[in-house]
């Protein structure tokens, strides 16, 4: 099977290393477009021998992609397209459809009130479903997004749930790369180190584990990351008398590349956990939770106020994971309560076989398997696919105030096409 898997971009995130990671196990011919950003994980893939097109795509009203990208799915001979992330997954099946292919979507980054750590709106939300039926099959990467997905207004029967995988073996801990990167670092090697990774933006709640951290004077904490509110959480580190305890080495290398310990090149993630004592998740909501298993399997005893990983699995499967509520002092009592408690290296609990990266290509090649065997609707109903992620948009800019609203019998013409494309 040829398949042609379309993200928005390949900077350094959860979904883009999970693409690069799927590539690697999935038993299929695979090529990958990003509308934009080729960051570091689109040279990784490169690297892994799979090729990527940039399509350079100017911002999010940019219709011209729209053709490129129906004419780059006819000409590769794919039987099927593969979307990820928002934007690639309205203008991947939307394109799709126009190319007379089947297309199946992953949902990595649906929260309750977010997606992708951005406010939810009744417009994302109505332009999402809209190209929604454009699609064969959306994939949830939990239960619970699944659930999330259906309160939207999914239909049960188009919802599959394939969880995200991890390559355990790449997380083992390493005591010669723990005291490597902690040299590198400035740590000394017998500092009590509380470790979380993620994008430093607002959605992950770092500043909670920075405000809970005051109470303890012996700790250094890392966080592995970079974003938006790098510099934010700087100043409140000040603020709070963190600044020398506070570590932010930036983006990391992910799980792949030569050893970064003799202070060359980024660190890469295995390494960093293992230069770690406690992980933390803050975040108050999450799709997922991989950076939970990934500390997992490096044997590091873990609080988190939420991981669906871990609580969609029966009790016992995670025994060094403890759920933590959303508070700054309940977070602070729990970090007391397991430094008291004594800190040290965990056997790798069952959860982390469960998700093992293998069953995650297993059960999409399922989803791609069904989905590819289902006559396509062609071109019949290809301009009113257009049409419809073109009215949503106009309908968009007139709220917006970019543009004067059309004729009323415009309107109700642009609604009819919409609402019949979504129909059929």
């Amino acid at each position: 099977m040829r398949a042609l898997q379309i993200i928005t971009g390949l900077g350094v995130g959860g979904a883009e290393q999970q693409l690069r990671l799927l590539l690697r196990h999935l038993p299929a011919d695979c090529d990958v477009v990003t509308l934009t950003n080729p960051g570091p994980v689109a040279d990784g893939i490169r690297a892994d021998g799979t090729r990527v097109v940039d399509l350079g795509m100017r911002g999010n009203r940019d219709l011209t992609v729209l053709p490129r990208l129906a004419g780059l799915i006819r000409t590769g001979g794919y039987d099927l397209v593969h979307t990820h992330l928002y934007r690639a997954c309205v203008y991947g099946r939307t394109a799709a459809r126009l190319a007379g292919v089947r297309a199946v979507a992953t949902e990595h980054s649906l929260g309750d009130v977010q997606i992708e750590g951005r406010p939810l709106s009744r417009r994302n939300r109505a332009l999402y479903l809209a190209t929604e039926r454009f699609g064969s099959a959306t994939v949830a990467v939990s239960a619970t997004v699944a659930a999330r997905l259906r309160g939207w207004g999914v239909p049960d029967h188009r919802i599959h749930l394939v969880p995200n995988g991890i390559d355990a073996r790449r997380f083992r801990f390493d005591p010669v790369a723990r005291a490597a990167v902690r040299a590198r670092l400035g740590v000394p090697p017998d500092a009590v180190v509380i470790g979380g990774v993620g994008r430093l933006v607002s959605g992950k709640r770092f500043g909670t584990l920075l405000r809970a951290c005051p109470q303890l004077p012996y700790v250094r904490l890392l966080l592995v990351g970079d974003g938006p509110e790098r510099a934010s959480l700087q100043r409140l580190a000040a603020h709070l008398g963190l600044t020398d305890r506070l570590l932010l080495p930036g983006e990391c290398g992910g799980a792949d590349g030569a050893p970064a310990g003799d202070g060359q090149g980024p660190l890469r993630l295995p390494e960093l956990l293992s230069a770690m004592d406690l992980f933390v998740s803050p975040s108050a909501q999450e799709a997922f939770g991989l950076s939970v298993l990934e500390a997992l399997a490096a044997g590091l005893p873990v609080l988190y106020a939420a991981c669906p990983a871990v609580e969609e699995v029966p009790p016992g499967e995670a025994p060094g994971a403890r759920r933590v509520g959303p508070g700054t002092d309940e977070l602070a009592d729990a970090l007391l309560d397991q430094l008291a408690a004594g800190l040290r290296r965990l056997p790798v609990p069952r959860v982390v076989e469960r998700y093992d990266i293998a069953h995650s290509a297993d059960g999409l090649m399922s989803v791609y398997e069904r989905a590819a065997a289902r006559p396509q609707r062609r071109a019949v109903r290809a301009v009113r696919a257009v049409r419809a992620v073109r009215a949503v948009r106009s309908e968009r800019a007139v709220r917006d105030g970019l543009s004067e609203p059309p004729p009323e019998s415009e309107r109700a013409d642009r609604v009819a096409r919409t609402t019949d494309t979504a129909e059929r």
